[in-house]
């Protein structure tokens, strides 16, 4: 681009004007590719999945982090069959989460296949909220006000407020297949 803007005998605001849409596009591609380098995806879990692995890493006050939980999972349908590609969701730290997703993680290493349901909170069937922080400022004392919000975390209000999604896991439930049929 900077050889064509120099050499090209074309008028400086058409030479500016390329130069600001390639800049945009790199800037497009640059955020548009980040699912396509195996990063976990901020986006909400599917409804039932089965578990493939999980990653929990916890928060660090020293370095700002606030901590994650990494899941690897693949969708399921209605007939408890695998309707997808499998996946690496990103989900916010809480105690009660990480060890959730390790205990699931040693039943697969046992042998034993974990299938999971995402649910939602606040919807006032029973289901209490994640303990958070109590004091958000000691976790992370240099950090803007609001967090991060494509990543969740501590300082992401739906996971304050206690209306981020929870996920339960229990054993892989054996598929439900079609009725034979007889001759």
């Amino acid at each position: 681009m900077l050889v064509v803007a120099l050499r090209a005998r074309v008028p400086w605001p058409l030479k500016v004007a390329a130069v600001v849409v390639t800049s945009g596009f790199y800037c497009l591609a640059y955020f548009r590719i980040e699912g396509l380098s195996g990063w976990s995806s901020p986006t909400p879990l599917p409804p039932q999945f089965q578990l493939l692995w999980g990653r929990v890493v916890d928060p660090n006050p020293l370095d700002r982090d606030p901590g994650a939980v990494h899941v690897w999972v693949e969708a399921l349908d209605a007939s408890n069959l695998p309707s997808g590609q499998p996946r690496a969701y990103r989900l916010p730290y809480s105690a009660a989460l990480a060890g959730k997703v390790e205990a699931a993680r040693d039943e697969i290493l046992k042998g034993h296949p974990q299938g999971g349901r995402a649910a939602d909170f606040g919807r006032g069937d029973g289901i209490s909220a994640p303990d958070g922080p109590s004091n958000v400022a000691t976790l992370r004392p240099a950090a803007a006000p609001g967090g991060d919000p494509a990543s969740g975390g501590p300082l992401d209000l739906a996971f304050l407020t206690g209306e981020s999604g929870s996920i339960e896991f229990a054993p892989l439930p054996a598929p439900i297949l079609p009725a034979k049929d007889l001759p």
